[in-house]
């Protein structure tokens, strides 16, 4: 039987021991609570990695080397069983807080608090982890320290807030009818915007309307940005979207459940696409790129009323020959 709340319960054990962990110490974390055949998707620049020294090395190691002390702030946490493939997971939504007192990434240092939003899921099996997926919005943290790699955004640029419910940080286990009802309208969404993506056509607010509240909130990466309500969606980031990137192709989820009101997935890839202009400003091209994308979303009665979303912008963007971080690197220094 499954044991979501001793799930649950490992995670916030792990978390707790990273943040009381040093960088001569955080792989022997890390390794304690891991499986031997670990698996870590990380967003570009840190990959996939395979083992816990692999993990501390690509990520806490230089992270933990520029920001300090490093506190996590969750928004969102969750447990579920993968509709997928059986599997069970945990996900924690938020961001860390700390001090950005040395360079990062090729970011200049701020010597300012700084916030680092992020979500990671964890694959629990016989009380190990033996897959994470870690997504993180560098972008965001580029415009804290005063740099825009990219054009304009069409949304708003902003700390992203957690719930408007404040009821994010699900200890105890969730009603299943609940857990139901929210995985409902998720799949309903999902198999409306893959049709799209078939069709080529933008949606209407009343195909929308029928899984979105009118009233969204939509929690974008930093280069799109975050809007409020279906039109101003539909303004701000839907149409660019789609007028802006051809030959789409849904290639599902590594991960996607739900606990309650709250439902999350992510992919590697989850999107397959063509660039031909449009999207972030930026013009088209000939290259053929997926999209790693993690989603969490908050339902209020039958409908979609919050989605935080980040995909990993750089990796995209290197895809097409374009390495923000390393021209970042090469212009601050």
């Amino acid at each position: 039987m499954t044991n979501h709340s001793a799930n649950k319960q490992l995670i916030l054990d792990y978390f707790d021991a990273l943040e009381n962990s040093t960088i001569e110490n955080i792989s022997n974390t890390i390794n304690q609570f891991v499986d031997d055949d670990y698996h870590w998707y990380g967003v570009y620049p840190f990959e996939e990695q395979k083992h816990a020294k692999d993990v501390a090395e690509a990520f806490w190691i230089p992270f933990l080397s520029a920001w300090s002390p490093v506190r996590r702030r969750q928004d969102v946490f969750i447990a579920g069983t993968n509709e997928v493939d059986g599997t069970q997971w945990v996900t924690s939504m938020g961001h860390f807080q700390g001090l950005f007192d040395n360079d990062w990434l090729g970011i200049p240092a701020t010597g300012k608090m700084a916030y680092l939003r992020y979500a990671e899921f964890h694959n629990v099996k016989d009380g190990k982890i033996i897959r994470s997926s870690f997504f993180c919005d560098i972008i965001d943290v580029m415009h804290q320290a005063g740099i825009n790699p990219l054009p304009m955004q069409t949304g708003v640029s902003m700390t992203i807030p957690g719930p408007r419910t404040h009821d994010g940080i699900q200890i105890s286990k969730q009603p299943e009818r609940e857990s139901e009802k929210t995985m409902a309208v998720l799949n309903q969404m999902i198999a409306d915007l893959d049709e799209l993506n078939h069709s080529g056509e933008n949606p209407s607010p009343e195909l929308l309307e029928r899984s979105w509240h009118p009233d969204m909130n939509w929690y974008g990466p930093a280069g799109i940005g975050s809007t409020y309500t279906i039109r101003r969606y539909q303004e701000q980031h839907s149409f660019p979207f789609r007028e802006g990137l051809k030959d789409k192709v849904y290639n599902g989820h590594i991960c996607r459940y739900a606990e309650g009101n709250y439902a999350c997935f992510f992919g590697w890839p989850n999107l397959t696409h063509t660039p031909i202009g449009g999207f972030l400003g930026l013009p088209g091209n000939d290259c053929r790129v997926d999209m790693r994308v993690v989603d969490v979303y908050r339902r209020d009665g039958d409908k979609l009323a919050e989605n935080w979303v980040i995909i990993d912008l750089p990796w995209w963007l290197k895809q097409q020959g374009i390495d923000i971080l390393e021209r970042c690197k090469n212009i601050t220094s």
